[in-house]
């Protein structure tokens, strides 16, 4: 130890008294704790053989000075909707944006080997702090100040961020992986190169220390579960958290910043942890820093200097044992149960404060007189000469460079010497490609949908084509068919899009860590793709081949399978590409459905080359699809010899074939004039086609390819990790005058006043209270409770006899270790459970639970499900008027609503939008927000409350406990499961169910005054509670078994035996006799909601209206998509003329037109799949209302929009085509495109309604799509549609009537003159003129051809129709009528969609299972 730093030393490590390092560690850990870690000696022996190999362990401190970190942030943003977006004028706080300091002025030291505990209330800073000291500065607007890592700049630090590492609050994982799987990949990526002795390959390394840290926090049982996520079953919240803390460990870096890490374990499991942390950092040296949110005394001990944070002011920083008398020096006063941590950040919160006598004048009001009081301290100097000294002392330069050569030493060979990451590209590229494998298998069933989708689509386009003639009449067929086994490809790599938004969070924290390079994972996916994209183009290829029957030669079709193959891999990439450059989903879903159309427009299959415009010919050339086109082409007509037959042939007939006159082709291009057949290559030049391009597209494909692949690189490596930034509330626009106080206009003068009577109104409602709030008398009982699921391994039981009761008036507690079925009781008891069997029974006033029993228990989840573009006082008051019983007048409800917004505090916020998690509400507010949206239901049996503190602060969770206490008073029955309670929360319960794992009660009873209940019964049977000790603690300590093991006995056993159970028996069977003998206390008004069916249909689609309105991106997206397809379709068709090929351009145009939907479906469904998980995982089982309503809220709220979009696409597309302007025409096409407005909407809901996620109703739109396109008799005309489809799927195509519709509309009278080269001209027989040698032909199958020159004797010019009419009846349009009487059969189609939502909705809703006894 060197001078300058040896007093502080002294002074930090006050257990030491000088002695040397190596007693260092017992000492310290005996002083702090009795027990230290259990692999405490399994780790140091893993450190001694690593130091036998050569590794010296890394150490840095990080040490700050100066830092001041500022964001642009004001407290409440506007929240834009659809109409105020266009107005230019408002007053925007854009322009001029506030700059917020959220760290003002910190400095600190953490040294190797030291443990820092940050610790501040929400909004503090804390989390800011911690992501600038793990040296990322994302987010911020500027950073000022020293940040030294070891004597390393920040900037310097840059290339090493794999080993300074930053735990954030949130969990981000791929929800399919496994436990097992997502560690494997973490621990393979940072396999040392050298490895320690005894090892002998990087695969036993990376197994052995996976294992390790699966053990490390007690999860290796789920090594096999999937990590799951809010609407993904897998493990429990608590096994969640600690996966993502083991995958920071795996990292084995240097730095580790732990953010609120602890959220959601239970007091044992998070002090098991901290130990766990406290060894890591004093045998590895490591550097630690901590922010902990209600953190126990026990767990406060072990850190050896603490941060105290208040709105970014830094009030205290110095040693551990020094905080809490600083404070108390000042006249702050503790109680001596209390938690350390809460009273520090508690000393700047008036109500919380406690003044100690003679100090009430003097004591510090705020933080600034605490930070003044700071200043003036002892501690403050010796603090700052450590912060300033020790980036310069020797042993910081020796650490620093021990450090960098350690870094170095680990890389694998080949590694960059600049490069953060450990392991070399070819691992990374083979380890991620076995997690892409793993990821795709634990979503098998996407994966199966996929290829069981080509298959039928491909089984579809054969019969569609079944066998195509060799003549004139199978070129268009054969033609269809190619142009199909492109275009379905392409559609199916359309969900890559929505595949890229769900990988990109884990990918940028996976980058933060330098696991890898993004490169490996961008050529991981493609390796991954090869094998099952081949698959796909494969068996697709061999059925379609053969039953369209193209040329059955081998080298043509292997030919047809490569060119398809790699054209599915250029457009899979292609889309990728689109994911990867685009911000936003909404932003990639707009070029995505965009670029689609446009490829497919301009591959030389609807327009042939010549034919394109000039201004958007360039397409043609950027197209991987049309290069893959034109080389099947190529390959199929190369070298044929093609006949014209039928409507092909002018004349044909009986009398025309004994060739007396001529013959010619007509409306083939290619064809000579006057010639009976052409070639295939004739056909292809007339197309500007070759066959020798075919495997020089091959190769420009492959380019496409790869430049494909190197953009998406490019943009994935320069992904941001999003930055924190600050937090904003978002105000409505259309509200902005209720929300003035949060605005940073007008002086702190006013809004102190402002703001004065919100705060004082806690006292008075206090006393509302107990005459607003109901008064409830029902007795909930349940008894011998077992819940069993079916899992691969057999069957699981959740449950096992469980039993309790709760009283009116009473506040119970469910507390238990993590994964001990807490959850899972209170869903049980609520009826929330769909599978499974429940045996046993759950009586209300000792009666069969009734119908309207969910509706009036309030169940406060554990997440805290919103509609994100609903206000808060829109959430309660929606809640209040569906689930209060429908004779209460509705402005007593809203009275109500009044009531618990002031007793929640929720007075500011009430017209501030919910928001997502990021911006709008804080975790905490959320929370509040949910247990109110309960409340307000005025539940009158009880109210279950899934650990309602979690994620809070100590405040903030004695705030919602106080609450509940309140009413529980008030004569509610309330039951909470509750994770780490510190004494005085604990306090604050009346009685305890206490589960061990696998759902065995261990205990039920009362807690007692200072819990002394339930200290005499574990006293009782050998596990006294320690006086200082917090009893819940402890409690959970003693039954998990982590306490001491020799006290390991089987609490379940003795609870059974115990006489206390047997009271419970006894309680149960009385309390159950009473309330049969009373009369019921439930008015059971035998109906499953509150409101009725017309009420609810009201408010749901109220707030679906309001919610679309703001929801901007959403609304301008279909906008865009309307305007950006409407003027592709009218400049590619731009001025449809009278000539042949114009009348097929005028079917394109139409056909054209049905391909807005795609792209707008795969927009419109995440919106209805989210709000279709709001309502399944919240108001569904909470009974809020049925799901009819909740369905004709989604259709209703888009009708406006649609309106909208036709008229935008109409009027771009309809007169830059030049169709007809005549008011019927027009008039009628108006009708019909609003029409398909809600017809495709209608489709795309139903998928929507059914399909598990969105990825997978991405899968599934292509296959719907395609069907409904291929059979609507543009692809195929009718009279050749194969005669199994021909008479039903053609006739309930809506397609076949919404385009027939449109072309009778367009083309029935359009006269048709044709152009020379389109003419069919030969010679009549001899001595006739034209018009006799054509009688009988223009008598027959020729009616509607048009003989240009009746009297000549030579060279007829006949043109294959007259008017447009008779065009249209060679697409079975018999007659004008049809096209009104289609335009009808559309409507319909509409309707019916619609319906089947509701059908799908309905298959969708499972009942909730009830006990059986």
């Amino acid at each position: 130890m060197n001078d300058s730093s040896s007093t502080v030393d002294k002074e930090s490590i006050t257990a030491l008294h000088g002695v040397d390092i190596e007693d260092k560690l017992e000492k310290t850990t005996s002083s702090r704790n009795k027990t230290t870690w259990h692999m405490a000696p399994e780790l140091r022996t893993m450190v001694e053989r690593d130091e036998e190999g050569g590794h010296k362990p890394r150490k840095l401190g990080v040490t700050w000075q100066n830092l001041t970190v500022k964001g642009i942030g004001s407290d409440a943003t506007f929240n834009e909707n659809v109409f105020s977006q266009f107005y230019p004028f408002h007053k925007s706080s854009k322009n001029a944006p506030m700059m917020k300091t959220i760290i003002d002025n910190s400095h600190g030291c953490v040294k190797p080997g030291e443990m820092l505990l940050v610790l501040g209330r929400p909004g503090s800073g804390c989390t800011t702090l911690l992501s600038v000291l793990a040296n990322n500065r994302r987010g911020y607007e500027e950073v000022t100040g020293d940040v030294n890592f070891g004597n390393m700049s920040a900037q310097e630090a840059k290339q090493y961020r794999g080993q300074i590492i930053m735990n954030t609050e949130e969990e981000i994982f791929f929800p399919t992986l496994t436990v097992e799987a997502t560690m494997d990949f973490a621990a393979r990526m940072k396999v040392p190169f050298h490895l320690p002795p005894g090892t002998k390959t990087h695969e036993e390394y990376a197994q052995f220390y996976k294992d390790f840290l699966l053990r490390s926090v007690g999860i290796s049982h789920t090594a096999h579960t999937k990590v799951g996520d809010a609407f993904i079953r897998g493990v429990s919240g608590g096994e969640r958290k600690r996966v993502s803390i083991i995958e920071c460990l795996t990292t084995r870096a240097s730095v580790f910043c732990w953010d609120n890490s602890t959220r959601g374990l239970d007091a044992s499991t998070a002090l098991e942890w901290i130990k766990a942390i406290r060894v890591m950092t004093d045998i590895l040296d490591l550097t630690t820093i901590v922010t902990l949110y209600q953190a126990g005394n026990a767990i406060y001990e072990h850190f050896d200097k603490v941060l105290v944070l208040d709105e970014g002011k830094q009030i205290f920083y110095g040693p551990q044992k020094d905080a809490v008398p600083f404070m108390e020096v000042l006249g702050f006063m503790r109680d001596s149960g209390s938690n350390r941590g809460d009273f520090l950040t508690g000393v700047t919160v008036p109500h919380e404060r406690l003044i100690a006598p003679g100090y009430e004048n003097t004591f510090p009001r705020n933080a600034d007189e605490v930070l003044a009081a700071y200043d003036q301290s002892t501690i403050k100097p010796k603090m700052l000469d450590e912060c300033r000294s020790y980036p310069t002392t020797d042993e910081a330069v020796k650490n620093t460079a021990v450090f960098k050569e350690m870094v170095a030493r680990e890389k694998h060979s080949g590694v960059p010497k600049r490069s953060p990451v450990t392991a070399d590209f070819i691992t990374q590229v083979k380890t991620a490609v076995t997690r892409q494998y793993q990821i795709m298998w634990g979503d098998k069933s996407t994966l199966f949908m996929k290829q069981g989708a080509t298959l039928i689509q491909s089984l579809l386009g054969g019969s569609l084509f079944y066998s195509a003639p060799a003549n004139s009449a199978g070129l268009f067929l054969k033609g269809g068919a190619l142009f199909f086994s492109i275009l379905y490809n392409a559609l199916i790599a359309l969900s890559e899009v929505t595949d890229s938004f769900t990988g990109r969070p884990i990918l940028a924290k996976h980058r933060s860590f330098a696991l890898y390079d993004p490169a490996a994972i961008c050529i991981a996916q493609v390796a991954a793709d090869f094998p099952i994209l081949l698959f796909q183009v494969t068996h697709f290829g061999l059925v379609l081949y053969f039953m369209v029957g193209l040329k059955t030669t081998a080298a043509a079709f292997f030919t047809y399978l490569a060119t398809n193959f790699m054209t599915a891999m250029s457009m899979t990439a292609f889309f990728r590409l689109i994911g990867a450059a685009f911000p936003t989903f909404d932003a990639a879903t707009k070029v995505s459905g965009l670029s689609v159309v446009a490829l497919f427009v301009y591959m030389g299959y609807m327009i042939v080359k010549p034919e394109m415009h000039p201004w958007f010919v360039w397409i043609f050339w950027i197209n991987p699809m049309a290069y893959g086109f034109e080389s099947l082409l190529g390959n199929e007509f190369h070298g044929q010899d093609i006949p014209c037959v039928g409507p092909n042939l002018i004349p044909s007939g009986p009398g025309y074939t004994e060739g007396i006159g001529g013959q010619s082709c007509a409306g083939v291009g290619g064809a000579l004039p006057g010639a009976t057949s052409l070639t295939g290559d004739d056909y292809l030049a007339y197309m500007s086609f070759s066959h020798s391009h075919i495997w020089r597209n091959f190769g420009i494909n492959c380019a496409w390819w790869v430049l494909f692949v190197a953009l998406t690189i490019f943009f994935i490596s320069r992904w941001k990790q999003t930055g924190e930034g600050g937090r904003n509330l978002l105000i409505p626009r259309e509200q902005q005058h209720k929300s003035k106080h949060l605005l940073p206009f007008g002086d702190e003068e006013s809004r102190a006043t402002e703001r004065a009577p919100a705060k004082s109104g806690s006292d008075t409602s206090d006393r509302n209270l107990d005459t607003n709030l109901v008064r409830n008398r029902s007795v909930f009982t349940w008894k011998d409770l077992t819940y069993t699921v079916k899992t691969p391994d057999g069957d699981r039981v959740l449950l096992h006899n469980v039993q309790g009761y709760v009283k009116p008036g009473m506040l119970g507690a469910l507390m238990g270790s993590s994964g001990a079925g807490k959850t899972t009781l209170l869903d049980v008891l609520a009826q929330r459970k769909t599978e499974g069997t429940i045996n046993g029974s759950v009586l209300v006033d000792g009666r069969p639970i009734p119908i309207s029993f969910q509706r009036s228990a309030g169940y406060v989840e554990q997440l805290d499900v919103h509609e994100p573009l609903a206000t808060v006082r829109e959430a309660l008051e929606f809640s209040a008027l569906l689930r209060q019983s429908r004779d209460t007048p509705t402005d007593e409800k809203l009275r109500y609503v009044d009531t618990i917004v002031d007793l929640l505090e929720l007075n500011d916020l009430e017209h501030t939008l919910v928001g997502r998690p990021g911006t709008g509400l804080s975790v905490e507010q959320r929370k509040r927000l949910t247990i109110g949206v309960e409340l307000v239901a005025k539940p009158n049996i009880l109210i279950f409350l899934d650990e309602p503190t979690s994620g809070l602060d100590g405040q903030a969770a004695y705030n919602t406990v106080r609450f509940l206490r309140k009413l529980a008073e008030a004569g509610q029955a309330i039951l909470v499961t509750i994770h780490q309670p510190s004494a005085q929360l604990f306090a604050q319960f009346d009685t305890l169910l206490l589960l061990a794992k696998g759902g065995k009660t261990v205990y039920f009873g009362d807690i007692g005054q200072n819990a002394n209940t339930i200290k005499k019964y574990f006293g009782r049977y050998g596990a006294p509670c320690p006086p200082e000790a917090n009893p819940a603690e402890h409690m959970i300590d003693v039954v998990s078994g982590d306490g001491d093991p020799s006290q390991a006995q089987d609490w379940n056993q003795i609870w059974l035996q115990s006489p206390e159970h047997a009271q419970l028996s006894k309680d149960l069977d009385h309390i159950v006799a009473e309330a049969v003998a009373r009369p019921s206390e439930v008015n059971d008004d035998g109906k499953e909601f509150a409101a009725s069916m017309w009420t609810q249909i009201k408010l749901v689609t109220h707030r679906m209206n309001v919610s679309l309105f703001r929801n901007t991106e959403y609304v301008d997206n279909k906008f865009a998509m309307h305007i950006s397809l409407a003027l592709l379709n009218g400049f590619t068709f731009w001025m449809i003329g009278d000539s042949l090929t114009d009348l097929q351009q005028n079917l394109f145009t139409v056909f054209n037109f049905i391909f807005v939907a795609p792209g707008v479906i795969s927009q419109l469904q995440p919106l209805f799949i989210d709000r279709r998980d709001i309502y399944e995982a919240r108001e569904k089982k909470s009974k809020m209302y049925h799901w009819a309503p909740f369905v004709t809220g989604l259709i209703v709220s888009e009708f406006p929009y649609l309106l909208v979009c036709a008229l935008l696409y109409y009027v771009c597309w309809y007169f830059t085509c030049g169709l007809p302007s005549a008011a019927g025409n027009a008039g009628s096409v108006f009708f019909v495109v609003v029409m398909y407005e809600l017809l495709y909407t209608g489709i795309g809901q139903m998928i929507a309604a059914y399909t598990p996620n969105a990825v997978f109703a991405s899968l599934v739109n292509p296959l719907v799509i395609t069907t409904l396109v291929s059979f609507c008799g543009v692809m195929i005309p009718y009279s050749q549609i194969e005669p199994f489809w021909r008479y039903w799927m053609y006739y309930i195509d809506p397609f076949n009537y919404l385009m027939s519709s449109l072309l009778v509309f367009t083309t029935w009278d359009k006269p048709v003159h044709c152009k020379p080269e389109e003419l069919a001209i030969f010679d009549p027989a001899p001595n006739q003129t034209c018009s006799e040698y054509l009688a009988d032909y223009q008598y027959g199958i020729g009616a509607g051809t048009n003989l240009l020159n009746p009297d000549a004797t030579a060279a007829c010019h006949v043109c294959k129709y007259t008017d447009g009419g008779d065009y249209l009846r060679t697409l079975n349009l018999k007659e004008e009528y049809y096209g009104w009487r289609n335009a009808g059969i559309v409507v319909v189609f509409v309707f019916g969609f619609y319906a089947l939502v509701f059908l799908m909705m309905k298959l969708r809703t499972k009942a909730t299972k009830k006990a059986e006894s």
